[in-house]
C-alpha cells in the first residue's frame, strides 16, 4: 500500500530551522520516523496493566453490573480509546509533527500556549512527581521484603515530611524514570518490547491463579458484589466506565501526536494502536476482574487493592515478580503520559533554548522539588487541582478532532504552521488565537463541570469527559459554520 503521508523535505527542514525551531520540534523526516506496527502494539501495554486501573476495576464492580458486563464494558472502552487515540493522532503520522505544532494548527500559535501549558507543564509534572512517588511505595515494599532492615534506616529522622528509606526508595524510582525518559522514543520502545511479553507471562498467570483458587470460571461470573449499587441504569453504568477509561487516556490522547510523529506511516500507528489497545484492554478485562474476585474468594473478604492480594501470597518469589512487574508498567505509563509530553511542551515554549533531553531534566527537577509527598498529605485537593485541568482535556480533545477532520479536511500548511517570526504573518492561519476554539472548549468545560455545582446535573460528573467532548465537537462545528458564512479563510485573529 502506497504511503500517501506527507513527506518533509530537507529543504524545509533547513528553512525552518531558519526561524529559530530546534531539532525536536521540527517535523520528522522519513529517516527518523521508526516506529511501526510491533513498536504501537507494545506501547500502550503497560499504560493499561497498572495499579490504578486495577483499583479502578474494583469501584466498576459496584456500580451493579456483573462480572462478565464489566468486561464487556471494558472492551469497548477499549474500542473507543483506540478510535481516539488513532484519529487525533493522524496529524502527527502523517505530517510528523509534535503535539505543541498539532494544538497550534487548531487553537493558533497564541492560543496554543495555554492548553499545551496545561497539558504538558502543570498537568504533565505533576502526575510525574505523584507517579513516581506512589511507585516508590511500591518499590519500599519490595525492598523491604528483600531486605527488612533497609526500613529501619535514619530511625525516626526525615527530610521534610519523608522518612530517609521513603527517600531513598523514591529518589531511586524518580532516576529510573528520568533515564527513561531522556532515552525518548527509542528507550521506550526497547523498554515496552521487554515489558509486554512480562505482562501477558505474569498478569497471566495471576488470572489462572485465581481461577484456580476461586474453584474455575463459574464462580467469578456469578460472584455478588456486596454494596453494589442496583438501581442504578445498565446502559448508564457501561457509559460511567466508558466514560471513566476515556478520562485516563484524556492526557496521553490529546498528546499523542508526540508518539505519533514518529510512525512509519498512519497505516502503521492506525493497525498498532487498534491491535494494542484492543488486545491489551480483552487481556486486562479478563484478568483484572478474574484476579481480585478470585482473590476475594480465597481470601473470604472483599479485596480490591491487587497489591494487597498478591502480598497476601505464600510464595515469595512470586510477590517479587509481580510486584516488579507492577513496579515497570508504572514506569511505562509515567513516560508515556508524563515525561515526554512536558519535554516536548517546554521545547514548544522555549524552542531556543530548550532541546527535548534538557526538557526532561528540567521536568524531572521541578517535580522532584515539589515534593509530591507533601501534595498526597492533602490528597483531596491535589487530585481536585489535577482532575480539573484533566477536565480541560475532554473539550480540547473535541475541538481539536472537529478542527482537523472537518474544518481543514486532514490538511495542514506546514509552511504556515512554522510561523517566520520575520515576514508579515498578518494573513497566516495559524497566527494569533483561534476564538471560536476557545469559546467552544470553555462552553464544554462549563457543562462538562457542571453536574459538580448544580445537584440536578450531578450525574454530568459520571460520563464528564465525553459531555465535554461531545459539547466541544458540536458547539466548535457550529460556530465555524455561522463564522464562515460569506468569508474567506484568514487568520484567527
Amino acid at each position: 500500500m502506497k504511503n500517501e503521508d506527507y513527506q518533509v523535505s530537507q529543504e524545509e527542514i533547513a528553512q525552518f530551522k531558519g526561524r529559530g525551531y530546534n531539532e525536536d520540534m521540527l517535523p520528522k523526516t522519513l529517516e527518523k520516523r521508526n516506529m511501526g506496527v510491533k513498536n504501537y502494539f507494545t506501547l500502550w501495554m503497560g499504560s493499561v496493566h497498572n495499579i490504578p486501573n486495577y483499583t479502578a476495576v474494583g469501584g466498576f464492580l459496584f456500580l451493579g453490573l456483573s462480572p462478565i458486563n464489566v468486561m464487556f464494558a471494558l472492551v469497548i472502552s477499549a474500542l473507543v480509546v483506540a478510535l481516539f487515540m488513532t484519529m487525533n493522532g493522524r496529524a502527527g503520522s502523517k505530517y510528523g509533527i509534535p503535539f505543541a505544532l498539532h494544538l497550534r494548527a487548531t487553537y493558533g500559535d497564541i492560543g496554543a500556549k495555554l492548553p499545551g501549558f496545561l497539558r504538558g507543564c502543570v498537568a504533565a509534572i505533576a502526575w510525574f512527581g505523584l507517579q513516581n512517588y506512589t511507585g516508590s511505595l511500591a518499590l519500599l515494599v519490595l525492598i523491604g521484603k528483600v531486605w527488612p532492615g533497609f526500613l529501619a534506616l535514619g530511625g525516626d529522622a526525615s527530610f521534610f515530611g519523608i522518612g530517609i528509606p521513603g527517600l531513598i526508595a523514591f529518589t531511586l524510582f524518580w532516576a529510573l524514570n528520568v533515564l527513561i525518559g531522556i532515552g525518548g522514543g527509542d528507550m521506550l520502545n526497547k523498554f515496552t518490547a521487554i515489558l509486554s511479553p512480562l505482562i501477558y507471562i505474569v498478569f497471566g498467570g495471576m488470572a489462572i491463579w485465581a481461577l484456580r483458587v476461586a474453584g474455575g470460571i463459574g464462580p467469578i461470573l456469578n460472584f455478588d458484589t456486596t454494596g453494589a449499587t442496583q438501581a442504578m441504569n445498565p446502559v448508564f453504568a457501561y457509559f460511567m466506565i466508558i466514560n471513566s477509561v476515556l478520562a485516563v487516556w484524556a492526557a496521553p490522547g490529546a498528546s499523542v501526536s508526540d508518539f505519533t510523529q514518529n510512525a512509519k506511516s498512519t497505516r502503521d500507528q492506525t493497525v498498532g494502536q487498534m491491535a494494542s489497545l484492543l488486545v491489551a484492554y480483552v487481556i486486562f478485562a479478563f484478568s483484572s476482574v478474574a484476579i481480585l474476585i478470585g482473590g476475594s474468594i480465597h481470601y473470604g473478604i472483599q479485596e480490591w487493592n491487587v497489591l494487597n492480594i498478591v502480598d497476601r501470597w505464600d510464595s515469595f518469589p512470586a510477590i517479587i515478580v509481580a510486584m516488579t512487574v507492577f513496579l515497570l508498567t508504572t514506569i511505562s505509563t509515567n513516560a508515556t503520559g508524563n515525561i515526554i509530553p512536558a519535554a516536548y511542551q517546554l521545547c514548544a515554549l522555549f524552542p531556543k533554548k530548550m532541546t527535548y533531553k534538557k526538557g526532561v531534566i528540567l521536568a524531572g527537577l521541578i517535580s522532584f522539588v515539589i515534593m509530591p509527598w507533601k501534595l498526597m498529605e492533602n490528597a483531596d485537593s491535589i487530585f481536585i487541582f489535577l482532575n480539573s485541568i484533566g477536565a480541560v482535556l475532554g473539550p480540547v480533545a473535541g475541538v481539536m478532532i472537529a478542527h482537523y477532520f472537518f474544518i481543514r479536511k486532514q490538511t495542514i500548511d506546514l509552511n504556515a504552521l512554522y510561523i517566520d517570526p520575520k515576514a508579515d504573518n498578518s494573513k497566516n492561519i495559524y497566527r494569533g488565537i483561534n476564538r471560536q476554539a476557545y469559546i467552544a472548549t470553555i462552553i464544554a468545560l462549563i457543562v462538562s463541570l457542571s453536574g459538580q455545582f448544580i445537584p440536578a446535573m450531578q450525574a454530568i460528573s459520571n460520563v464528564s469527559w465525553l459531555v465535554g467532548f461531545g459539547c466541544a465537537f458540536a458547539i466548535y462545528l457550529g460556530l465555524k459554520k455561522l463564522g464562515s458564512a460569506g468569508k474567506t479563510e484568514e487568520a484567527f485573529d
